[in-house]
Parts: structure tokens; sequence; C-alpha cells
């Protein structure tokens, strides 16, 4: 072998890497041995030359694909479905490093001849992908740019992994074996292969922050504020018959321990679980009495927060409504009233329903909010319906013009589209936030703008009031959510993490967490004293829309764009059940003031009712036991005539209330 090939092939991968002073370094020591005779291994040329061709050819990438490829699908079914979650992760990064190296006809032709593989399982992944033509979309395209800056873990068991390692090493695959060796962490595990049910968590993308599996691990306090009602009518034996629904006065004793819960509580009969659900009860429940069952079974915590005061009018308003509260089983399923919005000409972005129903918010993509009092609206001699639209658009700027025929109240501000609304615990106070970056607070007493938040740098997609009212949570496109109390301008905690948008975010019921849900497929749960990263849950397969929290505190559920719904234990930071049956996008979800029922609202046109306590309880008993069901069961579906569900909401006495769009072409 001619030596001069050898010394181009070792000048041109230098020059290829940038190694410029090592390229220097190599010449002048060929000049040095020009005069000498030196023989070359014959085994180090042949190295050499290969290596040189590996990294010029792109045909190299669709061999060893391919040859992996048969490989996998070949190999006894014990071990198949393990080694086939290979295949994803190095089929995307086998594409994109063929477009980074600039083989766009190869990359593409590599994609359509494999994409059918992977369709099933990640076919929005696909579609992004598709798109990607040339060098610097890897770069443009965040998607793109998250996963060649992330690792993949990937389970398997020991077997599984040494087969794969011998395999690669036997047949030379340096291509394949360089790319499993950058972008993948396999966690390997002693014994036989597992369960091929566990598909849903053994192949996560992951960002350069420490293993879910360790953060799992972090102790988290998921019960009550202590000093609760319910604890104090332990204590003295109950104050109010436990006929419970119906019952005396309130005590001084349930008004303060209302004060400081602030969330709402479920007060309800045999079986209620302490607040209500966490948007609902969130900032105006308090707790609420229970017999003893389910509020003796929750820990106590201590707020981290400092607990702002509640009116007494108000405590005795929610009181009362919690000792008239509902008490919903799978028997006994809840009454829904549904507002719909009409004439909205596709405008509608988001809806938000009162603690009490009485008013109801939608935010709008001219920049508008508008909000009605469903009292003044009863009122009007016109339809029941909500009128987004008046044929003349310029009344809807002339307040009180013809005897009031606009039947909302106009808040004006944005300067971009608003992709999200919260009422406060008590309605006094409403937020918006829009793609203008900012968060507004207005006065549904004064009808006015107080204060406009900045500190995000991108669209906010969701904001939302913490259960005790004062602090609201939002977060946004910049990948960050935000906590921030209504007296201060600047957010008083920053939790980044996510590796994609951060699109919804959820308040624990005791205010020391929040829960953030994103478009890299993850929901995480954070330390509101902190600010850190205590859960992360994965298992969902596209991006995250709605989150909701159990009245007791211990149960999330999570709601996806493929119309899954998932049920985690925040403790083990693990999903006990998923729902299925929704067919799109599931907007919004809540839970029941007792915490038995879980109801889900999708774009499909539907709500769905689900059994929480069969679907917790059971498999927790039996969780060792095969063939055990562990799905939630649906209780009921109430479909509409084509209106999607862009909102839910448990009142106080557990009536549910939703919201959506009429869409002609749903």
């Amino acid at each position: 072998m001619d030596e001069e090939e050898i010394e181009k092939a070792v000048v041109a991968y230098l020059k290829k890497k940038g190694f410029k002073q090592t390229e220097l370094a190599f010449q002048e020591e060929q000049q040095l041995n020009k005069n000498t005779n030196s023989q070359v291994d014959p085994d180090v040329t042949k190295k050499i030359l290969s290596f040189s061709e590996f990294e010029t050819g792109p045909e190299r990438y669709q061999e060893e694909y391919s040859k992996l490829r048969s490989w996998a699908y070949s190999s006894l079914d014990l071990y198949k479905h393990e080694l086939l979650r290979v295949l994803y992760p190095v089929f995307i990064h086998c594409f994109m490093e063929l477009v980074a190296r600039g083989h766009i006809q190869e990359a593409r032709a590599f994609f359509d001849s494999y994409r059918e593989d992977h369709e099933m399982m990640h076919l929005r992944d696909l579609q992004k992908l598709e798109g990607v033509l040339s060098p610097s979309h890897l770069k443009e395209m965040e998607f793109a740019h998250s996963i060649r800056l992330s690792k993949v873990n990937i389970k398997m068991c020991q077997y599984s992994y040494d087969l794969l390692l011998q395999y690669l090493h036997k047949t030379e695959s340096i291509t394949m074996l360089g790319i499993i060796n950058e972008r993948i962490n396999f966690q390997v595990s002693p014994g036989q292969p597992g369960s091929i049910s566990d598909d849903a968590e053994v192949v996560t993308l992951v960002g350069s922050g420490p293993d879910a599996s360790l953060l799992n691990q972090k102790e988290i306090h998921w019960g009550l504020l202590e000093d609760s009602l319910e604890e104090r009518l332990e204590k003295t034996g109950g104050m109010v018959p436990d006929s419970e629904k119906f019952d005396g006065d309130p005590k001084e004793g349930e008004v303060e321990e209302n004060k400081k819960k602030s969330v709402e509580g479920g007060k309800q009969g045999a079986s209620l679980k302490k607040q209500k659900k966490d948007k609902v009860g969130v900032a105006t429940g308090k707790s609420s009495r229970t017999e003893g069952s389910t509020v003796t079974t929750a820990p106590r915590v201590k707020p981290e927060l400092a607990l702002p005061a509640i009116p007494a009018e108000v405590e005795h308003s929610i009181l009362e409504d919690l000792r008239n509260r509902v008490q919903l089983s799978n028997a006994a399923l809840p009454s829904v009233s549904f507002y719909t919005f009409v004439n909205t000409h596709n405008g509608l972005n988001c809806a938000s329903i009162s603690h009490d129903g009485s008013l109801v918010a939608g935010g709008f993509s001219d920049s508008s909010l508008k909000v009605w009092d469903m009292a003044k609206l009863g009122q009007q001699t016109g339809p029941s319906f909500l009128q987004g639209e008046t044929d003349s658009p310029s009344s809807e700027h002339v307040l009180g013009s013809s005897g009031g025929r606009r039947c909302y109240t106009l808040f004006q501000g944005h300067s971009g589209p608003v992709y999200s609304a919260s009422f406060s615990p008590y309605g006094d106070f409403l937020l918006s936030s829009s793609s203008d970056s900012t968060i507004r607070l207005w006065s549904t007493r004064l009808n006015a703008n107080l204060v406009c938040y900045k500190g995000h740098n991108y669209p906010v997609w969701d904001v939302q009031f913490s259960p005790v009212g004062h602090y609201f949570a939002s977060c946004s496109h910049d990948r960050t959510a935000r906590i921030w109390s209504m007296d201060r301008i600047q957010p008083l905690r920053i939790m980044a993490g996510h590796l994609s948008d951060v699109d919804c975010v959820q308040w624990h019921a005791n205010c020391n967490y929040i829960a953030t849900g994103s478009s890299d497929k993850t929901v995480r749960l954070w330390d509101v004293q902190s600010g850190d990263c205590v859960r992360i849950f994965i298992g969902h397969r596209s991006m995250i829309l709605s989150l909701a929290m159990s009245p007791d505190g211990r149960y999330m559920a999570s709601g996806d764009e493929d119309g899954t719904v998932m049920m985690w234990d925040l403790s083990s930071g693990r999903c006990i059940t998923p729902l299925v049956g929704h067919s799109s996008c599931v907007w919004s979800l809540a839970f029941s003031g007792e915490g038995s029922l879980l109801a889900s609202g999708s774009a499909d046109c539907t709500v769905k009712l689900w059994d929480v306590t069969t679907s917790t309880k059971a498999p927790l008993k039996e969780e060792n036991k095969p063939g055990i069901n562990n799905r939630l069961r649906s209780l009921k579906t109430l479909p509409t005539k084509a209106t999607p569900v862009y909102a839910l909401r448990f009142s106080r006495r557990n009536l549910l209330f939703a919201a959506g769009a009429f869409s002609k072409g749903a």
C-alpha cells in the first residue's frame, strides 16, 4: 500500500475534524521521516483506510442499519422486544447524521425506507423530522435540536445487552456502535427480559440533568395542610352531624381551617377526600370536613408559602357550599352544565369557569378577554347561549349600547392572542396569559386591568391561580415555569429543566408543589420552596395538554395530544392506570370534590367520567398479580353535538361545569 495514500487519508481526517495543530505536527513529522526507510504495518494500513472510507461513505449508514434491523427482527422472541427498542433512536440519529454531513438525498431515501417501522409508536415525531431538509434545519428546528443535544434512556436486561454488544463487535458495525455509544444510555437490569407491557417507560428522551430514577427517589410530602378543619373536627369528636351534607352552622374552627387551606375541599359524606380538585378547589376551597377514612389516611404537611387570609363572608359562603355538597360515586354521577360559545369564528383559544360557575371567561385570537356573568345572562331576552361575537363588531366596544345588548364584559390590554385564563378562588380576580409573553391581572369587580407581569421571553401557554389565591404559576414556550405573587411584578421562582415548551401547569392541593406538562412528553413535579424538580413522570407518547391533582394530593392525572390520560402516584412517580377512550386531544381534566370521579374533556366533542376509586385502590392490593386489569373504568360518555370541550370544573357542591366553542366542522 502506498504511504502517500495513508498520509492523504490521515490529513483529510484531521482537516475534517478541525485538528489544525495536530495536522501541522503530523506534516512536520512526515518531512523529518522522508529520508528514512520506515515500514508500515499492513494491519494498521487496512484499519486507517477502512476508517477513512467509513468517514466519507453515507452508504455505511444504510448498510449497517439494515443489518442491525434484520438481526433484531430475527432474534429470539424472548429478547426481540428489548432489542427492537434500539432501532428507533438509531434510526433518527442515522437520518440526522446524514443530513448534518450534507447527504440530503441519501438521508431522504434512508428515512423513507424505514419510517414505516416506527409510524405506529412515533408518528408525530416522524412528521416533524420529515421537514428536515438541510443541515441548518437541524439547528433551527427545536425538536431536532433537542434530540441531538440529549440522550435516550433504554431499559434492557443483561442478556439482551450482551447480545447487542456481541453483534456490533462481531460485524464491525462501527457506525452503529458510534451512534449507540454517543446517543443511548442503557439501564441494564439483571435476569430475564422484562414484561412487554412496561414499554411506556423503557425508551425515554433525557436531558443533561439527573436521571429520572434518581429524582423519583426524593422524598415528597404529598399530604394535606396540617391543622385542617377535618382534623379539628376529628379531635373534637365531629362538630357537625355526620349525615354530612346538610348539617349545621359553620364553626370557627372550620373557618380558620378554611383560611389556611383555601383548597376546595371535599367535605362530602362517607368517602370524602379532603380538598377539592386542585384547580377547582384551588383557591377557594378549604379543607372540608370528611368522614374519617379519607382524611385520616392523608398525611399532614406544613405550608411552605405564607397563606393569605380569607374574608369571613367568603368563608361562610364556602362552608355552606361544602355542607351541601353532593356525594358522588360510580353509582351517583354529577349533573353537568355545559356553556357553549357560538359565532366565535374560530377565534376562541381558551375558556375558564369560576369556582361557583357564575362567571365564564373566554380568551380570543384578537387579543381580547371576555367575561360573561351567568346571572345577568339569564335576565336577557335573547337565547341562553353565549354570544362570542355579535353581528355588528362595533357594538362590542360600546358599553351598554341598546340597553346592554352586549352580554359580556370586554377586557382589552394584550397585544397578542390570549391562550389561558384563570379565576381566583373567590372569583374577584382573573389572570390571562398571551402570546405577547405577558400575564395580566384583572379585577372582575372593577372591570379593569390591575397589573401586567413581564418575565417570560416567549408566548405564555398557561397560567393558574394557586388553591389559596394570591400566588399563581405560569408556563411558556421558553421551556420554563414561573411562580408569582400578585403583589410582586417579578417571579418568585423559575423552574427550568424541560427539553421543550411547557404547555400546562397545575398546583398541588397543599400549594407546596406545582406540576408542569411539556411537549417533551414528560410531566415534572417541582418544589415551590427550592425550585427543584422532585419527580419526572414518563410514559406519554405526545405533548401533555392538561393536568389535574386529586383532592387528597396523592394522585395526578395528565392528558395528552393523542387522547390518552394517565393517572400517576406522586409518591412513587409511576403510572398506576391509563385511560383510553378519547380519540383526540384531552384539553381539560377535573377531579370531583371527594376525588372519587375524574372528568376529561376532549377535542373529540365528548366529556368522559371515570371511576377513580376502583382504579387506584384495587390495583394497589393486587399489583404483583399477573393479568390484573388496572385500567380506569369509564362510567359515562357525554357527547356534544359539535362542541370540542375547552374547560371543565367541579363546583364546591360537585356540579360539573364545562365550556367549549360550537364548531360546524367538528
